[in-house]
């Protein structure tokens, strides 16, 4: 088996489907200026083509290549996707391909079938049928004086099932004028071998470039994408962040890194330290939960908690990390915890302008406090900003902003299906001054940080920028049951910054107080910074 880096230098396209495949996606769904705003993001990381939707489908993809024609692009072509003509429709009668013609993309991609069952169970019509709707819909479209990619779907299982027939297919779509062939592993059930051994088959038949478009219902589509590089195909499709349909798309965030650092394929150049921000505008505009273990541009890729690896990767990084992290715009991080040690933790106190030796009496004690925290529940690594608070105290540079005197919170329920009434009163106070409030909220929590914000507000009006961004419960010891301690993470953040803080204690109302008085104490020693 060649190795990867011997795979010819012919140069890769990348083509991004993550307005259209990835709008697919369970809990997704892109207004017409988010797709405005990923696509000028996708054209500054400099991928090849964005695939912008499908204008026969539904008015907001309309809209939106109306729309991209007054966004200047450097990098990227925008392409309109389709399917071939319905079987009762000549071409110039079909609306789907009328409506591509209209969206005005100089390069369309067209879809149809390559597998035999598809044809005679899911369209419905015959083989011969199936070969005439490909190769007049893209004659047609050339006809317009458009660039046609043919995506031969379900392309592998066709394959598998009647090889004759899935390569008919394409050679009716080149026939009509394909400038590139898409194969598609549309069920995402195709393994690593089979799609070497299907690619250079296909290869070796096909006379126009080929494109690999792989789905991840068994894990496997990076893995494919890459071996069909590996194999002669030019042009990778995928999502940013692999979101897409049922368990997503090929992962562009991995494939691209994959290919220029791992395989010599150059991809964006020199772009690459873009992906990591690309990635997170993409999970922000989704509105999806952010994946901290994902390879490459997860918050979680180049964190180091043990003890030994801290060590080492403070040493020479190359120990614990298979790349520079800067190189895809991520960074390390070191990690709160009871395993970190000595060496960890003064890697965390200098990275806060806080000058220590190692054997320094304060950085013991800090150790010493930090076991001991963790020992009873808490937990620093998603909560850094109770962390800084926790080494200041420990240092004797924090001072408090405020100091409570008291809270009560009371959740009423007058009938059975009656609204729940939250209300939270709160004392505190701030020098010499004493504050009461109350506040009602959506739920005890929520009422408890808006008496203490009501409260606070007055003394540090930079408090209003504060929005709590998530909220985590977790029991620590369900053995006990309802009297079960419990531990709360809060992540909290304003128009710049976010932060993460903790609470642990038996009562979820005090370890929500211990969470949410952390978080403004946070905000303000970062406002005074």
């Amino acid at each position: 088996m060649p190795s990867l880096t011997a795979t010819p230098a012919s140069a890769l396209e990348i083509y991004d489907t993550t307005l259209r495949d990835g709008a697919q996606a369970e809990d997704v769904s892109f207004s017409v200026e988010d797709k405005l705003r990923v696509a000028q993001q996708l054209d500054a990381l400099g991928v090849h083509f964005i695939e912008g939707g499908w204008p026969g489908a539904n008015p907001k993809d309309i809209e939106f290549f109306r729309k991209i024609k007054t966004v200047p692009l450097r990098n990227a072509t925008v392409v309109a996707f389709g399917s071939t003509r319905k079987a009762s429709n000549s071409v110039r009668k079909d609306k789907n391909l009328q409506a591509l013609v209209d969206s005005g993309t100089p390069t369309i991609t067209l879809f149809g079938k390559s597998w035999s069952f598809q044809v005679t169970d899911a369209l419905g019509i015959a083989l011969a049928k199936n070969l005439e709707l490909i190769e007049d819909s893209i004659h047609y479209l050339r006809s317009k004086n458009r660039r046609v990619f043919y995506d031969a779907e379900h392309f592998f299982d066709g394959y598998k099932a009647n090889p004759d027939y899935a390569l008919q297919t394409i050679r009716r779509a080149i026939a009509g004028g394909a400038e590139r062939v898409i194969l598609c592993d549309t069920n995402g059930g195709t393994m690593p071998w089979e799609i070497r051994e299907i690619c250079r088959v296909v290869k070796q038949e096909c006379p126009v470039p080929l494109g690999i478009h792989a789905h991840n219902d068994s894990e496997m589509a990076v893995a494919n994408s890459l071996v069909a590089v590996e194999s002669g195909i030019v042009q990778v499709q995928g999502t940013i962040n692999g979101i897409g349909e049922r368990c997503g798309n090929a992962n562009l965030c991995s494939i691209i890194p994959n290919l220029q650092l791992k395989m010599q394929r150059p991809a964006l150049g020199d772009k690459l330290t873009h992906l990591k921000d690309v990635s997170g505008f993409v999970t922000e505009i989704a509105n999806l939960m952010p994946n901290k273990r994902q390879p490459y541009v997860g918050d979680a890729a180049f964190a180091h908690k043990g003890g030994v690896h801290i060590h080492a990767v403070l040493k020479n990084a190359a120990t614990y990390e298979h790349i520079d992290p800067a190189v895809v715009g991520n960074r390390r991080r070191i990690l709160v915890s009871d395993y970190a040690g000595r060496s960890g933790l003064l890697e965390k106190v200098e990275a806060y302008g806080i000058s220590l030796t190692k054997n320094h009496v304060k950085l013991q004690e800090l150790v010493e406090t930090l076991k001991e925290r963790e020992s009873q529940g808490y937990q620093f690594e998603g909560a850094e900003g109770s962390f800084e608070l926790l080494m200041r105290k420990a240092m004797g540079s924090h001072r408090p902003s405020f100091q409570l005197l008291g809270f009560r919170v009371i959740v009423e329920k007058k009938q059975e299906h009656g609204l729940l009434l939250s209300e939270a009163t709160v004392m505190v106070q701030v020098g010499n001054v004493v504050e009461h409030t109350a506040a009602v909220g959506a739920g005890p929590v929520n009422a408890l940080d808006h008496a203490l914000r009501k409260a606070l507000e007055k003394f540090y009006p930079q408090l209003r920028e504060v929005k709590l961004l998530d909220y985590k419960v977790r029991v620590l010891s369900a053995e006990k049951g309802t009297e079960s301690k419990v531990r709360v993470l809060i992540e909290s953040g304003d128009h710049k910054d976010k932060w993460g803080t903790v609470g642990v204690s038996e009562n979820i109302m005090e370890a929500s107080w211990q969470a949410l008085a952390d978080s403004i104490e946070y905000k303000l020693l970062l406002t005074d910074r």
